[in-house]
């Protein structure tokens, strides 16, 4: 399998006009770092970021860490633990790192943390070598 990029990822994809548009990702240490603050169009209860909203940028900083390192793969499993709800208009960190590889199978974790460092969301997730 060929993994493509067609600019339309609902994640990243600068092309999609219904997307995220993450951008500026960079490396810090062993961390795959970007920056996001939710708008209103990313709610789910009244002034509160959506949890799928939160589970997608979770799942955006492994996947694209993978990609950043050369590694093509595809999310096999992702684990989300919500700490605490993330409001609209917070700034916010997402963290991703690799715990282990085996083979085909890539261990991650990623942290979604508010200003001041307080992790709201955690994930951990196994992707597939392709």
């Amino acid at each position: 399998m060929t993994l493509a990029d067609d600019q339309w990822c609902f994640a990243c994809g600068p092309e999609n006009p219904h997307g995220l548009h993450l951008a500026n990702f960079y490396f810090e240490d062993d961390q795959y770092i970007c920056h996001f603050t939710p708008q209103r169009h990313h709610q789910g209860w009244s002034g509160i970021t959506h949890g799928g909203i939160v589970a997608t940028l979770l799942d955006e900083i492994m996947t694209r860490m993978l990609s950043a390192k050369g590694i093509n793969a595809v999310t096999g499993e992702i684990t989300v633990r919500y700490h605490q709800p993330v409001f609209i208009g917070q700034a916010l960190t997402v963290r991703g790192w690799i715990n282990r590889k085996r083979g085909k199978l890539i261990e991650t974790e990623a942290e979604l943390e508010l200003t001041g460092g307080t992790v709201a969301a955690a994930a951990r997730g196994k992707f597939v070598q392709v």
